[in-house]
C-alpha cells in the first residue's frame, strides 16, 4: 500500500507541476522550458543528495543505466509532452499520457513478470478506466478556455502524447530492478535529470532552432518553470523511483495515472466553475477502482 500511495503523490505532484508547466511551456516552447526545468530540478536534487550523502549509492554501472532511463524518459519523453501540451492543452494531452498506466502493465508483464488478477485487475481496469471517462468526457460543450484549443495538427499531438506515454514506461520500467538494489531515489532522480539536461545542451549547442526561447524570458515565465520543476519533478519524479522500491511496476503505473483525475479540482479553480458530469463519473470509477486495488 505504501508504493501505492507515493505513486498517487506524485501524480498529485504531476497534476500541480502542469499548471504552473501550461503557460511556461507555451511561451518557452517545449524544448527550452525542458532545458530549464531540467536545470532547476537537478540544482535542487544534487543539493539533497549532496547534503544527505545518498549519493554514495551510485557507481559507474548504475550511473548509466539511470542516465540512459533519464534520456528516454525525460529528454524524449518530457519534451514529447510539453510538446503535446502546447497544442491540445493540460486536459487532452492527460488524456494521452495517463495511457502510460496501459502500457507500463503490458511492459511488466512481458519483462518482469508482473501479473493482475482477480480484484487488483478489477481495480486497476476501473480506475484507469475511470481516468479516460473523467477527461475524455470532463469538458462543457461550451469550454472556450484557450488550454481546449487545438495549435497545428491534431494528430501531430496525439502521436507526440503517445509517445510521451511509451518513454514514461519504458523509462520507468527500465530500472525498476536498480531501485530495489538500494540505490537512494533523489540521487537516481539527479542522475537522470543531469543526463537529460546534458542531452539538451548538446541540442542548443548544436544550433537547432527548436531548442531557442521561442519568446523573451521574463520572471514570471522563470517563477513558474522553477515551480513546476520543484514540484513536478524534484518531488514527483522521486516519489515514483521511491514507490519502485518496494512496489509493482504495474500498480505503480496504474496509480500514477491519477494525475487527470486530481487535475479536476485544480482546472475548476482555473476555470471558476464545476467540471462536466463525465469528469466527476470518471473521478467515481478511479476512487473505486483504487478501493478494490487497496483491499485485495
Amino acid at each position: 500500500m505504501q508504493a501505492e500511495l507515493l505513486a498517487a503523490l506524485a501524480a498529485l505532484s504531476w497534476a500541480v507541476g502542469s499548471l504552473f508547466s501550461a503557460a511556461a511551456s507555451s511561451r518557452m516552447g517545449a524544448f527550452a522550458f525542458t532545458r530549464w526545468r531540467l536545470f532547476f530540478a537537478l540544482t535542487l536534487l544534487w543539493a539533497l543528495a549532496l547534503f544527505t550523502g545518498q549519493w554514495r549509492t551510485l557507481d559507474a554501472s548504475n550511473v548509466a543505466l539511470l542516465a540512459l532511463s533519464g534520456f528516454i524518459g525525460i529528454f524524449i519523453g518530457d519534451t514529447a509532452l510539453f510538446a503535446c501540451m502546447n497544442r491540445l492543452g493540460p486536459r487532452r494531452s492527460g488524456v494521452l499520457f495517463a495511457t502510460h498506466a496501459i502500457f507500463s502493465t503490458l511492459l511488466a508483464w512481458l519483462f518482469l513478470g508482473e501479473t493482475l488478477w482477480g480484484w487488483t485487475l478489477l481495480g486497476g481496469s476501473l480506475l484507469v478506466g475511470g481516468v479516460m471517462v473523467a477527461i475524455v468526457w470532463g469538458r462543457r460543450e461550451s469550454e472556450t478556455h484557450a488550454w481546449e484549443k487545438t495549435q497545428g495538427t491534431l494528430m501531430t499531438g496525439v502521436l507526440l502524447g503517445l509517445l510521451a506515454a511509451v518513454c514514461q514506461s519504458v523509462a520507468t520500467l527500465m530500472i525498476k530492478p536498480l531501485m530495489t538494489s538500494g540505490v537512494d531515489a533523489v540521487a537516481a532522480s539527479a542522475v537522470r535529470t543531469s543526463a537529460s539536461f546534458s542531452a539538451h545542451l548538446v541540442l542548443l549547442w548544436a544550433g537547432a532552432q527548436v531548442a531557442r526561447v521561442q519568446t523573451p524570458l521574463s520572471l514570471k515565465t522563470l517563477w513558474n518553470t522553477w515551480a513546476s520543476a520543484a514540484v513536478a519533478m524534484a518531488l514527483g519524479m522521486t516519489l515514483i523511483l521511491q514507490a519502485l522500491k518496494t512496489g509493482q511496476a504495474n500498480l505503480v503505473g496504474i496509480f500514477s495515472s491519477l494525475t487527470p483525475i486530481l487535475l479536476l479540482p485544480l482546472l475548476w479553480g482555473v476555470y471558476r466553475r464545476s467540471p462536466a458530469w463525465g469528469a466527476w463519473g470518471g473521478a467515481v470509477m478511479a476512487v473505486l477502482g483504487s478501493a478494490l486495488i487497496l483491499g485485495a
